[in-house]
């Protein structure tokens, strides 16, 4: 895993930690929030229907009595009222800290009476023309305006009833709770922010060490490597020298020289996980640079019987280092080259996007056997498809590892790279930024 590997890695954690964190702080205060909203809108319900049992009133205007019918009914009538609107065992201030008013209809919907003896900033007028309001609402229990609630009735005694109570001070509260809510929700971010921030270091600590020991170890394996390979080749053309060139000799070769290049490979590969160095970045002619890569295969391309096409716009420069936008062409081509059919074709065309400034190569050759191949495993190391890499291309098989070192090149210009099929063509595209 290089250094771009687990700074994403890092990424992925804070994001996700953040994420799930701000889904459960939105769903805690919200479902507070919601919860004392609904116990607003019970409490002011209960009320308005307590109001408009007693046609209005909180208690009887002639005993004075709290909790009485209006009918002056006492004793088990009021027990009644408690047994219905229990609340009213436990508020015996109630008929003070009431702010409410009534208007009441007769059968003609003519207005009969507007109770206004508990509230004092609402006008007789001002009582009707919401009372009319609420009217024409098709709900009969809602909200009116900023701190009321109303609910719309029938009378016992026939005839109708609006009550509107004021709800600002319970209105206020839910919201002093809302803001609180936000409040703690934010420091509550930040400081869960700091503490993933600095956890997520030393949880990715472990990735760094071993990409560490990762780069490490392939650079001391092939530097130990190459000294008995060199032995071996020695010796093996040596004795070339005294007893002549066998099969044997020759099959040993092949493999020494196959060893060397899964050697240089593995070294590629660990040089290019790390990130170059800005000051190496020049500018450079992508165009001049593909059309060098790839005009050396055409020999190659007519010694196969084979169709080798060239699509290149002309000047187009970027910022990178040319040996690397070189290397990259010539495997996308040679890999072509490889897996390309018996008398097929091999074309490439490297182009400037539509949308954004990113240069797209892409390579493409005939590959009729490719429906069924799984193309997102093709940049895995050391990832072999055995239908297109048998016995009878051994000695082009490559190490697998090639289109890996494609993927590292792209990423490290900020681009990407793809495989896919169609009609019997297999494609790589690469964008470039």
């Amino acid at each position: 895993m290089n250094a771009e590997a687990i700074r994403k890695l890092r990424l992925n954690f804070i994001s996700i930690s953040m994420f799930s964190f701000i889904l459960v702080m939105l769903f805690t205060g919200g479902l507070i929030n919601l919860a004392n909203d609904q116990k607003i809108r019970s409490d002011m319900r209960a009320m308005l229907d307590y109001i408009i049992s007693q046609e209005g009133n909180l208690y009887n205007e002639e005993t004075g009595g709290s909790y009485s019918p209006a009918s002056g009914q006492s004793g088990s009538g009021a027990d009644s009222v408690i047994e219905t609107f229990p609340f009213l065992d436990y508020a015996p201030e109630l008929r003070y800290s009431t702010r409410y008013f009534a208007v009441l209809y007769n059968r003609s919907g003519v207005i009969s009476d507007v109770k206004l003896s508990h509230i004092h900033t609402v006008s007789r007028d001002e009582a009707i023309k919401a009372a009319r309001e609420v009217l024409e609402r098709r709900a009969s229990f809602g909200e009116y305006g900023d701190s009321y609630y109303y609910k719309k009735g029938e009378l016992p005694h026939d005839g109708s009833i609006v009550v509107m109570i004021d709800a600002s001070t319970l209105i206020n509260l839910n919201q002093s709770v809302t803001r609180s809510t936000l409040i703690i929700c934010g420091v509550g971010l930040i400081i869960t922010f700091l503490a993933v921030l600095a956890l997520s270091g030393r949880i990715v600590q472990p990735e760094i060490e071993n990409a560490r020991r990762q780069k490490m170890f392939i650079t001391n394996a092939s530097h130990e490597l190459k000294t008995p390979l060199a032995v071996i080749r020695a010796n093996t053309e040596l004795e070339e020298l005294i007893n002549g060139e066998t099969e044997w000799t020759h099959s040993t070769l092949r493999q020494v020289d196959r060893l060397n290049g899964l050697i240089q490979n593995l070294v590629m590969i660990a040089r290019a996980q790390e990130a170059e160095d800005p000051g190496t970045l020049t500018d450079v002619d992508a165009s001049a640079a593909i059309i060098d890569t790839v005009r050396p295969y055409e020999s190659l391309a007519r010694q196969e019987g084979k169709t080798l096409s060239l699509d290149v716009v002309p000047d187009l420069h970027m910022t990178a280092d040319e040996s690397r936008l070189r290397q990259l062409a010539a495997i996308l081509v040679d890999n072509a080259f490889k897996y390309c059919d018996e008398k097929g074709d091999v074309s490439v065309a490297f182009s400037r996007t539509r949308i954004g400034r990113q240069m797209r190569l892409t390579v493409s050759n005939s590959y009729a056997a490719g429906k069924d191949v799984d193309y997102s495993r093709f940049f895995e190391r050391f990832y072999r498809e055995d239908t297109s890499h048998n016995t009878n291309r051994e000695d082009r098989g490559g190490f697998g590892i090639g289109l890996s070192i494609a993927e590292s090149i792209c990423n490290q210009y900020k681009g990407s790279i793809r495989a896919t099929w169609k009609d019997g063509i297999i494609t790589f595209t690469c964008l470039l930024g």
